[in-house]
């Protein structure tokens, strides 16, 4: 599960060999929360006109599946008390869909998540 600010960036510029191939060979299973993309939304509605936000959608939603947080995920976020209730719905919404990993910038928001966390570049040096 991605983080918001990278994702966009690489939606934009989406090509082959853009780090995304192994979803896009489904060597891997993607999920992208809708809390990540209401985010980018926001972003993105500053930035994008409404056709390049449809076209980062319609990119996004050919490789990742996107996972819904439901009230079950909600209440575990907040039972989990963690500081930024936003990474505790994304770890939540990762446990929801047995994700393998969550993909962040920042290692240490994810410190106690049930689901190990690394940054992009770890990542691709596991792939």
């Amino acid at each position: 599960m991605p983080e918001t600010t990278p994702l966009i960036k690489a939606a934009l510029n989406l090509r082959a060999g853009a780090g995304f191939d192994v979803y896009e060979t489904e060597q891997a299973k993607g999920y992208l929360s809708t809390l990540t993309y209401a985010n980018m939304m926001y972003v993105m509605r500053k930035q994008l006109t409404p056709d390049q936000i449809e076209d980062v959608f319609r990119k996004l939603n050919l490789i990742f599946e996107f996972a819904d947080f439901s009230p079950a995920v909600l209440e575990r976020a907040v039972a989990m008390k963690w500081k930024d209730f936003e990474d505790a719905v994304q770890s939540a919404t990762a446990e929801s869909v047995h994700a393998d990993y969550i993909v962040t910038r920042n290692l240490k928001d994810f410190m106690k998540s049930k689901v190990i966390a690394f940054t992009p570049a770890e990542l691709l040096a596991r792939i």
